[in-house]
């Protein structure tokens, strides 16, 4: 099998009611594709849904809620498809998204993964928030995207609509090659959800693998739907994942440095968080920071590894500037007023 696009569902039967009857549309003329969801152990009538309704859908069951990377990776483990596509269930794929994506990968042996153009279905005239077409980030580890600097999220007129290469691809729909995700490890299991991604695409960036944003590809994607962009659950997993990616992908020398700017910066959100009336987001901030310190010595040996096995230390796409330096002082909020080429 050249491509198996799956889906990992928990207690999602609604959002796959709405969106899975366009995936199936969409690829059931690509040669050699398949669509498989993987189940974490939802009680909420998903997988009977699914058998009554798309039997010819791949179902893998887990008997527990993995979380997103550890149940990605179990999924995938279970796959021998060339190419494996991670998509999120409240995805919208039109017909035509995939091909530009794999002709792309096969015609360029040194690219690991790609993804769409993500443009928001709420408002499909914008990019969506976590992915838009193609994601960056800076000195200090604050990531962003074409289409979407911090909350700034731009009207799509065709102005990304070039390949380029990124940093790193969302995970809410990620082409990526089966054997070298076996290879760097996968996606981390202990982030359990939110920026383990960016940390995959840390490791293949810095093991001199290419990742790309396939312009003429494009996906509809709903954003939010397990845990609210205001969630404290979701400050908690973004605050300590963040610091967590730094800390396995720098050196101790850079990493000194930059873990003292984030101090005090995450001090500062701290603050305003509260000030703003956000006090369950700074409490939970606290604790991911404080959570952090605890954990972090579990993730020395992949740090060691991972300086071990970097053939590039400068990756062009990890931008030497300050984000929110560049948004609040300076003004810039769209990535062509950042990065200009």
């Amino acid at each position: 099998m050249k491509t198996e696009v799956i889906i990992l569902n928990y207690n999602g039967v609604k959002l796959m009611e709405h969106y899975l009857d366009s995936v199936v549309k969409s690829v059931e003329n690509t040669t050699d594709t398949m669509v498989t969801v993987a189940d974490n152990g939802s009680d909420d009538g998903s997988k009977e849904w699914l058998k009554a309704h798309y039997p010819t859908v791949r179902l893998i069951e887990f008997e527990k809620n993995w979380g997103f990377a550890e149940g990605y990776n179990k999924a995938i483990t279970q796959s021998d498809a060339e190419y494996v596509v991670l998509l999120n269930s409240d995805v919208e794929t039109p017909i035509g998204w995939l091909e530009p994506m794999v002709d792309y990968m096969n015609n360029h042996k040194e690219c690991a993964a790609c993804q769409p153009k993500v443009l928001s279905d709420r408002k499909r005239t914008h990019f969506e928030y976590a992915g838009a077409a193609g994601g960056f980030i800076d000195r200090y580890g604050y990531p962003f995207c074409r289409g979407r600097v911090m909350d700034n999220v731009e009207e799509d007129k065709g102005q990304y609509d070039n390949d380029i290469e990124v940093f790193w691809s969302t995970g809410a729909c990620l082409l990526i090659r089966r054997d070298i995700y076996i290879e760097v490890g996968g996606l981390d299991s202990r982030f359990f959800a939110h920026q383990e991604e960016i940390d995959l695409c840390w490791r293949l960036k810095a093991r001199g693998w290419s990742i790309k944003c396939i312009g003429k590809s494009t996906a509809y994607h709903l954003g939010g739907g397990s845990l609210g962009y205001e969630s404290p659950r979701k400050t908690y997993l973004n605050f300590r994942n963040n610091r967590l990616l730094l800390y396995k992908n720098l050196d101790k020398k850079e990493y000194r440095w930059v873990a003292f700017v984030r101090l005090w910066l995450d001090l500062v959100a701290i603050l305003q968080m509260s000030a703003s009336g956000k006090a369950a987001n700074a409490k939970a901030t606290i604790k991911a920071l404080r959570d952090f310190r605890k954990i972090k010595p579990e993730f020395e040996a992949s740090r060691n590894e991972n300086i071990r096995l970097r053939t590039k230390k400068n990756i062009e796409e990890r931008l030497n500037f300050l984000l929110i330096w560049q948004v609040y002082i300076n003004k810039k909020k769209r990535y062509n007023e950042l990065v200009r080429k």
